[in-house]
């Protein structure tokens, strides 16, 4: 059975209630061990293949605050041979020159310390003007946005986990 750890950092409770139900989506065949970040030690990290990181964009495009607070630790980590898969919560109406910044900030990190991306997701069907989640066109993970388009995360959440499947070969 594929193991799948998945870490998010929550204000509001909407990127905990996305890992819930991406863990929900990816049903029997694989084991995703859901951890907040705020309580995640370094060691949690170690044994997966595939990690997904859950991270809303907060204020004016900064990292959530837990997601702040591990940031620096994250160098410790060794990401070479990892499939890493991001998603995030943003507002594109209220901050669309930020919109999912936080989840580019991750990315760009983790990428830089040998994590290879997977899930990109497309900016079709969003509005917004500026982003560090954005590259060669496509967000570097799944873009959430409770705030203006709630009725659609269910839909993107269940083709996100159905892409991530097959990307991480499962």
């Amino acid at each position: 059975m594929t193991k799948i750890a998945l870490f998010y950092g929550t204000q509001t409770g909407y990127t905990q209630t996305a890992s819930e139900i991406i863990h929900k989506e990816f049903g029997g065949d694989c084991v995703v061990s859901l951890t907040d970040i705020s309580k995640a030690e370094l060691s949690d990290f170690e044994g997966y293949e595939y990690i997904i990181i859950g991270c809303p964009t907060w204020n004016v495009g900064e990292l959530q605050r837990d997601w702040e607070d591990f940031y620096e630790q994250l160098d410790s980590i060794d990401f070479s041979g990892k499939k890493v898969a991001y998603f995030g919560e943003g507002d594109q109406v209220g901050y669309p020159d930020t919109f999912q910044d936080a989840m580019g900030i991750l990315e760009e990190k983790i990428s830089e310390l040998g994590g290879e991306t997977v899930g990109y997701w497309s900016t079709d069907g969003y509005e917004f003007t500026d982003s560090k989640a954005v590259r060669d066109g496509k967000f570097v993970g799944l873009a959430l946005d409770q705030d203006n388009q709630s009725q659609l995360s269910n839909e993107r959440i269940k083709a996100w986990v159905f892409q991530l499947k097959q990307e991480f070969a499962l």
